[in-house]
């Protein structure tokens, strides 16, 4: 019975001085269309509008968190966790569990042979204005034809112009049917301009616009945003 009271105290102590440092967040961002890393998830016009929530919780440097996107005409599911190691004030570790294939994969908890889940480990660097990611899918459902994993990697390059405008490049560098590539390729250029709308005195509602184009594909895309 000692023994319980004092594991007991131990856990209450642990989770008291986790939550003291600890911070959950949450939001969402609704946007014109969902286009992502140059590709657009319904169809190849880019589709209806999602919404895609977020909730977010971070102890010292990890973070864990989901993300997941819904479009308004229902044909575009994902839900994705993810869990983010600050390396450093610049340098960041990221694991992501995708699953965006409920429509052929419907059961979210097969994690066995043909899951719909894919894996990407990524490292990031983020400086005052250049900014660098290199994600790998690692396993999962990112398969080349004959079955093998295709280890899709996409690299982005990023420079911030002003507080308000940041210009990306980013590619796939080889084979790969998620990126729709047979090789390297620019997939996905473009800007990304910020504002905040005064609604009120005491509110402000932050909305983007990106302007991109995927050269691999010969396809041009702009989504609006909002974030909630």
């Amino acid at each position: 019975m000692k023994k319980i009271k004092f594991l007991a105290i131990c856990a209450i102590a642990l989770f008291s001085a986790v939550s003291a440092h600890a911070q959950f967040a949450t939001g969402a961002d609704i946007v014109s269309s969902y286009v992502w890393r140059g590709i657009p998830q319904e169809g190849s016009n880019g589709g209806t509008p999602n919404i895609q929530p977020y909730v977010s919780f971070t102890t010292g440097k990890l973070t864990l968190g989901s993300w997941a996107s819904g479009s308004f005409s229902g044909n575009v599911k994902e839900v994705d966790l993810y869990a983010t190691y600050a390396i450093s004030s610049t340098f960041a570790l990221t694991l992501t569990d995708y699953n965006y294939n409920f429509a052929s994969q419907p059961n979210y908890f097969n994690y066995g042979t043909g899951t719909g889940h894919v894996f990407e480990g990524t490292l990031a660097y983020t400086g005052a204005a250049f900014s660098a990611s290199v994600n790998t899918m690692f396993a999962g459902a990112d398969k080349l034809a004959n079955g093998d994993n295709a280890l899709s990697t996409y690299v982005e390059l990023g420079y911030q112009v002003n507080p308000v405008a940041k210009f990306f490049l980013g590619g796939s560098l080889a084979n790969s049917a998620t990126y729709g590539t047979t090789g390297f390729g620019i997939t996905n250029l473009g800007l990304k301009v910020s504002k905040s709308i005064a609604i009120t005195d005491k509110f402000s509602l932050p909305v983007y616009g990106i302007l991109g184009a995927n050269p691999y594909s010969k396809n041009a895309f702009f989504v609006a945003g909002i974030t909630l």
